[in-house]
């Protein structure tokens, strides 16, 4: 759903490096025991096309930081989001090192589709990555697959000139100072005020199916400040047609919420005032409270059967790597998820703002194939939310009838 530009750079392989993201202890390779091999890699067309080869940069630096090794590489076209379909068809047949996006962990590891990190794999998934991103890429089994190339999240675009560093930190001032638009209709939106307020979706870390959706303490109380949200002249309403980008390019909105894949456009809406931001609070009659998005991780993993288990192991652990996210970054503009990196993006708010999100406005978003009929539920209570269906009045009623329906569609 990222949409990034492009650049140019060139790599520096390290010593240091190569012994971070070396397999340790695979067993015997069996046919993989022979340095001379071939590894299939799957990634998506931006990654490998002639005015930014990324993954042919990052195989040549391999190669020099593992001389030992002979390899030829057989490069295929399969995005990430498409990668446990493809995969779990046969994954003996499927490539040694690929993408995914970190919602298909679940279905992956039950296919046995995707091989567990190594220790010193882990080490520098620890290192890099804020504690969201580590579960992202960790299964209900609490084994972790998969290391982190970049994230997946939602933030906040606002025009500079209408409120201060101070103001952005609740939506409740920014209402009272300009035009706020927001999403009430998308379940991937909704869930942020419910989530600041305790909400929990399959457990704590999102990997725990029979816990179900609980709704907390205070959730009828959201459910009343959204209801008068909805009705306050400052708000404008986003639905997934693009109304609220479409708002902030002519001046009916000041405040926009997306990601990165809207950088651009939200830059040329906002000129000269263009900032984006982490996510704010709002307060209800309880207090006060963070909203907090859903957010993941597109990762490299390495296929168990493949005939070189270590080699690729070790391939998908230097995709991951600092270096080589910094050069995904300026060969594309993908922005990196290892948050040693903040130092590179400082001139960039958008990238800025998920890193921030990432780090202190977020939740995970479940990898349990059990989300995928969470969706539904959320985006009929949003949408009955902006059609007025729900009021002050039936609003205990209507949210503890969404979340039960939300634990019965995922039985």
């Amino acid at each position: 759903m990222t949409k990034f530009g492009f650049g140019k750079a060139a790599v520096a392989a390290t010593a240091s490096l190569a012994m971070l993201v070396g397999l340790a202890a695979c067993g015997s390779n069996g046919a993989g025991s022979s340095n001379t091999v071939q590894l299939t890699v799957w990634a998506a067309s931006e990654d490998q096309a002639k005015n930014s080869s990324w993954l042919q940069t990052e195989e040549k630096a391999f190669e020099k930081a593992h001389p030992e090794y002979k390899i030829t590489w057989k490069n295929s076209v399969v995005s990430s989001a498409d990668a446990a379909t493809t995969v779990k068809q046969d994954p003996s047949a499927a490539a040694d090192v690929y993408q995914f996006a970190n919602d298909q962990l679940g279905t992956l590891v039950s296919a046995q589709a995707i091989g567990e990190l190594s220790d010193d794999a882990k080490a520098q998934v620890a290192k890099q990555n804020d504690q969201t991103l580590v579960d992202s890429v960790t299964a209900s089994d609490g084994k972790e697959y998969g290391v982190p190339l970049n994230a997946n999240t939602w933030f906040m675009y606002y025009n500079k000139s209408k409120f201060s560093d101070e103001d952005i930190k609740s939506l409740d001032t920014m209402l009272t100072k300009g035009k706020v638009s927001f999403n009430l209709m998308n379940g991937w939106y909704l869930p942020a005020f419910y989530a600041g307020a305790g909400m929990t979706i399959f457990g704590e870390k999102g990997n725990d199916a029979k816990a179900g959706v609980k709704g907390g303490d205070h959730a009828a109380e959201v459910t009343k400040y959204l209801v008068n949200l909805a009705k306050n002249p400052n708000f404008v309403k986003d639905n997934d047609e693009g109304a609220g980008l479409a708002a902030l390019k002519n001046g009916t909105a000041d405040v926009f919420f997306s990601g990165t894949w809207n950088a651009e456009d939200a830059k040329k809406a906002l000129g000269d005032n263009y900032a984006a931001a982490q996510l704010p609070s709002f307060t209800t009659q309880s207090g006060t409270y963070q909203m907090k998005s859903f957010a993941g991780s597109t990762a490299v993993a390495y296929n168990p059967s493949s005939k070189s288990p270590k080699i690729a192991a070790q391939f998908a652990a230097f995709l991951g790597s600092t270096q080589s996210q910094k050069d995904h970054y300026t060969i594309r503009g993908v922005v990196p998820a290892d948050k040693e990196l903040k130092s590179l993006i400082a001139d960039n708010p958008a990238a800025v703002a998920q890193m921030n999100t990432i780090a202190n406005t977020s939740i995970l978003q479940s990898t349990l194939p059990e989300m995928t009929n969470f969706w539904d539920p959320a985006k009929n209570f949003g949408t009955a939310l902006m059609n007025g269906g729900i009021t002050e009045a039936n609003a205990q009623a209507k949210t503890e009838a969404w979340i039960a329906q939300a634990n019965k569609a995922s039985k």
